[in-house]
């Protein structure tokens, strides 16, 4: 396995990171603790969860493995989220300092552990100053609960007031960013990968097979086999795509190697790109995903993905505003 720094911080993350949305609701308890002490044979350390995944029971199910014992807990960069709501009152959810503690305490509990590593914003919270976030936040740390913060889907212009505010107070601020991010919504290359790169935030992207568009739905369907791809909003998106993934399945057939190890390996490729969010729903799946750290796509495969997946804005491979102006 291979690791980098999260950020400009001195923690040390392994390069593909296990999401764990899938546990309790398309996994089993017994597969998913199966999963996590797989992912940690194969020295994958950064696990990422929320407290909204089934309903909490997520959270509950990887504090149970860590209640196995063996070093589990020792051995995991352990990173959760909160912001969406986990009950009916006014308060329970957003970012106010109320909602920060009590979802900080729940989600401590079902974890049973003493500190989370890596507390991240799920949303931006445009009616809470920054000034109350960091404060509650800063409360954490110095409790000893939170080590570390991170946010998810912000903008660019987001990260920039959480780092200036932050800034102001002396702290640390944020160290990743979590956004969509793949060949198919490459929107993050316009600012949110120029700000955290400026800002020193490791850029973590969730959905880096795009709802399982480009992890081969095309063959899978005529081998006779299930895929994400072929459910959901990815329905819509493999019609509207449909010849380009046509194109896509065969580059890589004729690289002799799976569409969804060539996704993951072109965003193991980019500058900024701490490593992707990979969400097995078996064993198998986390194994299979293993392969996109041994591919180096070469320049001419990195020029092809170009003209498939064009970068955004009229002007291409440039960021905000280069990419739409002069």
């Amino acid at each position: 396995m291979d690791y980098t720094q999260l950020g400009r911080s001195g923690l040390s993350v392994s390069r593909l990171i296990l999401g764990t949305m899938n546990f309790g609701t398309e996994t089993s308890e017994q597969d998913s603790h199966t999963i996590m002490d797989r992912a940690h044979e194969h020295g994958i350390n950064f696990f990422d969860t929320a407290d909204v995944y089934g309903g909490g029971r997520t959270e509950e199910i990887i504090g149970r493995w860590f209640a196995t014992g063996g070093g589990r807990r020792d051995r995991t960069v352990l990173a959760t989220k909160l912001y969406l709501p986990t009950g009916e009152w006014p308060n329970d959810s957003r970012l106010s300092a109320l909602h920060i503690k009590r979802a900080c305490d729940a989600s401590l509990q079902r974890l049973g552990t003493d500190h989370i590593d890596v507390y991240q914003m799920h949303h931006i919270d445009r009616n809470t100053p920054w000034e109350e976030i960091w404060e509650a936040f800063s409360v954490l740390r110095q409790q000893g609960k939170v080590l570390y913060f991170g946010s998810s889907n912000f903008a660019g212009w987001h990260l920039a007031l959480a780092q200036e505010a932050a800034r102001a107070r002396h702290l640390l601020g944020l160290v990743a960013e979590q956004s969509i991010y793949n060949l198919l919504n490459r929107w993050a290359e316009l600012e949110v990968l120029p700000a955290a790169r400026h800002y020193g935030l490791g850029l973590i992207p969730w959905s880096p097979l795009h709802g399982g568009v480009l992890g081969g739905v095309l063959r899978k369907r005529k081998e006779g086999g299930a895929s994400r791809g072929d459910s959901g909003r990815s329905v819509q998106t493999l019609a509207k795509h449909r010849e380009t993934i046509e194109a896509y399945e065969k580059m890589c057939a004729r690289l002799g190697e799976d569409p969804a190890d060539v996704a993951l390996a072109w965003l193991l490729a980019q500058d900024g790109v701490t490593g992707p969010i990979v969400g097995p729903r078996t064993v198998e799946q986390l194994n299979g995903s293993l392969r996109a750290l041994a591919i180096t796509l070469d320049e001419a495969t990195l020029a092809r993905l170009d003209e498939l997946f064009p970068p955004p804005g009229p002007n291409g491979a440039k960021p905000a505003p280069e990419a739409y102006a002069w």
